[in-house]
């Protein structure tokens, strides 16, 4: 029998990387982007189709946009109104009061008749005000001895108002150390009251008007009774 031939020798020859192949399979198993979205996945680039823009969204844009447009021009409006009018608040005032009677009950019970004249004015001159409420507080020192109210009325364009106020105090318990420095000031015939008025005025300007609130302040000095009379005044007017 002939001996068989060697077998061939096989070579192994290296597997560049370039050579390998990608299967159809394996490309087909990649995931494929959901529905409405483009790209490719495998480099992570996903393609998203613009929104529209809810209509609701618009209309509440272009509301607010003529809002602070309004906003602005009634700003700029009010400004120039202000620099040209040059409003001024109206000015509480007194010029006469009288001290009538007081005297103090045991313990340190007060009674008193007081009456002044008030003064209303409004410089103004392209301004009409209104007050619509008054409410006139008598003090000594801070504490709070009698009260009136006004009518409510109607100041023109620099016009004046006289009111005459009259305010009376019965058994209006004072501490001690006021009741004692009431006594003093009686006896040095210099009594010193403090007149506190709340005001709710209405100001009009063509068509235009606005409220708000006066703080008349005005500290009295008077004679003793039963002619007291007025002897020194300060007072001021304060808008808040």
């Amino acid at each position: 029998m002939l001996p068989l031939p060697p077998p061939p020798k096989m070579q192994n020859k290296p597997t560049h990387l370039n050579q390998i192949v990608v299967s159809k399979l394996t490309m087909d198993q990649q995931p494929r982007p959901p529905d409405g979205i483009s790209g490719d996945p495998r480099n992570g680039k996903l393609l998203r189709p613009p929104r529209r823009t809810n209509p609701i969204i618009w209309c509440g844009a272009i509301l607010c946009v003529i809002f602070s447009l309004l906003l602005i021009l009634a700003g700029i409006a009010t400004l120039v109104i202000f620099l040209v009018v040059k409003p001024t608040h109206p000015i509480f005032d007194t010029t006469k009061a009288n001290l009538n009677s007081i005297y103090i009950d045991s313990p340190e019970n007060l009674n008193g008749d007081f009456t002044f004249l008030a003064n209303f004015s409004n410089p103004n001159r392209k301004i009409d005000v209104r007050f619509e409420s008054l409410d006139i507080g008598l003090y000594f020192y801070d504490r709070f001895i009698a009260t009136q109210g006004l009518q409510a009325f109607s100041l023109k364009r620099g016009e004046t108002r006289l009111e005459l106020v009259h305010m009376v105090s019965s058994e209006v318990y004072l501490p001690p150390n006021l009741a004692l420095e009431l006594r003093k000031q009686v006896e040095n015939n210099r009594i010193q009251y403090n007149i506190r008025g709340t005001f709710r005025l209405r100001a009009s300007i063509g068509l235009s008007h606005f409220s708000y609130w006066l703080h008349g302040r005005c500290q009295v000095e008077m004679t003793g009774p039963p002619n007291g009379v007025l002897v020194a005044r300060s007072c001021r007017t304060k808008k808040r």
